[in-house]
């Protein structure tokens, strides 16, 4: 797949999800809509830190083009997530979308104001779920315009 970025190798999806259901459901969906995208997971609000600031056992990983973030984590929470990538000014422009399973409207709120870049909520049925990561990959990598790698030095 050949993103807005101007690749022709797959982009890279972060998910940060400390559910294991709702990882498999993400994989099923990649693998049913033949994403070619490369999708890492981690399951905490610190490991996603490490994989983002390529820190500790992430020392190597790619800068994601894409971040898929769940709010409740254990050991460091998505908006704590949220509030050190803003903060940051080499990975701020990193998109992040919440994908998680609180409706509540302050939670909403608060991942607005500190910059995600969209709010999910996850569908309780699976089949739903992976419909919604399909289109969720069309819209990111095939109609939303992503600033070029060479934008964000």
């Amino acid at each position: 797949m050949t993103s807005e970025r101007g690749r022709a190798e797959p982009c890279d999806i972060l998910l940060v999800e400390d559910n294991p259901g709702d990882i498999r459901l993400t994989e099923e969906a990649f693998k049913t809509g033949r994403i070619a995208n490369t999708l890492h997971v981690v399951e905490d609000g610190v490991k996603a830190l490490d994989f983002l600031f390529q820190r500790n056992e992430y020392a190597d990983a790619p800068q994601p083009d894409l971040v898929l973030l769940d709010l409740n984590l254990p050991r460091k929470n998505g908006d704590e997530v949220l509030k050190e990538l803003h903060e940051d000014p080499d990975r701020r422009r990193i998109p992040v979308i919440v994908l998680t399973s609180s409706e509540a409207e302050m939670d909403v709120v608060n991942s607005y104001e500190l910059c995600a870049s969209g709010y999910l909520t996850k569908p309780v049925d699976p089949n739903e779920f992976i419909d919604m990561i399909l289109e969720l990959e069309r819209f990111w990598f095939s109609i939303m315009r992503l600033p070029s790698d060479t934008a964000l030095d």
